[in-house]
């Protein structure tokens, strides 16, 4: 089913105010319903390799791969649906090219990069991701992160050396526990879940989460809600009126109407009779 009509897509990505590049990287698909945000790290353009070389791995296998599978279908031995199964071997497959080249080039030896793949599809989502970069999603007014940081500081919170409030002030916010590109082998966190219509789904690079609170995040969105474009181009602006410490990227996609398999299906029964 094309996606297209179905959900709007929007996404910008900004060097900051204080780096000299830009490592972040972000991509989608408005027809499959595909959306994709990845931030580098590694020395010597390694990390901004690593970002693009991911985001365009894993939009180019999916673009393969998701148009020949029934939607909603179901892998008997994980329990995921296809959709799923399809984003974790595209993350993989991602992950031996970043390691690859580093291991092939000195210069870009330990490059990496974080990623947060979000695949809409039957009205509902999978989402895949690994390291920090987060996925938030706001129903009925409210704004809840739906992605749990592979970071140390997110380990101090869950032992309780930290309440949330306290690691916002913490230096050991950019320590990633776990990243794409660093080890011969790495899987990412999957969740599914359905959508709702008028559902608001924040994909962000922890350059806005580091210097933008969650609150204002979601005042942000409620405000321009109608125009997805501007409330990106106002939270950049908010991170970087913040200090601007790092890359800063946004996507945010907003379910506009339903795209069941079924409903598709029926609306085509129904025409035959028109």
């Amino acid at each position: 089913m094309n996606l297209q009509n179905k959900i709007t897509i929007k996404g910008l990505t900004d060097t900051g105010r204080v780096r000299s590049k830009n490592e972040d990287a972000i991509g989608f698909d408005s027809a499959l319903g595909l959306v994709v945000l990845a931030d580098g790290m590694g020395g010597h353009r390694g990390g901004e390799i690593a970002s693009s070389m991911t985001v365009d791995t894993i939009i180019d296998q999916l673009q393969q791969r998701l148009p020949e599978i029934p939607p909603g279908e179901v892998d008997e031995t994980s329990g995921f649906s296809m959709e799923s199964i399809c984003i974790q071997d595209a993350v993989v497959a991602a992950n031996e090219l970043v390691y690859a080249a580093a291991e092939a080039n000195p210069e870009h030896k330990g490059m990496g990069t974080t990623i947060v793949v979000l695949q809409f599809y039957n009205n509902s989502f999978s989402l895949a991701h690994i390291g920090d970069s987060r996925c938030y999603r706001l129903r009925n007014d409210k704004l809840e992160q739906i992605t749990k940081d592979h970071s140390l500081l997110q380990e101090l919170i869950d032992r309780g050396f930290y309440t949330p409030e306290e690691a916002r002030n913490s230096m050991n916010k950019n320590l990633v526990t776990r990243a794409l590109g660093i080890d011969p082998v790495v899987m990412p966190d999957i969740q599914e879940d359905i959508v709702l219509k008028n559902d608001i789904y924040l994909l962000c690079s922890d350059g806005l989460t580091d210097l933008v609170e969650d609150n204002d995040i979601y005042l942000t969105i409620m405000q321009f809600s109608a125009n997805l474009e501007e409330a990106a181009k106002q939270l950049i602006t908010k991170a970087n009126q913040n200090g601007g410490r790092d890359n800063i990227s946004v996507m945010l996609c907003r379910i506009d109407d339903d795209f069941s398999s079924k409903q598709g299906w029926f609306k085509k029964f129904v025409a035959w009779f028109d």
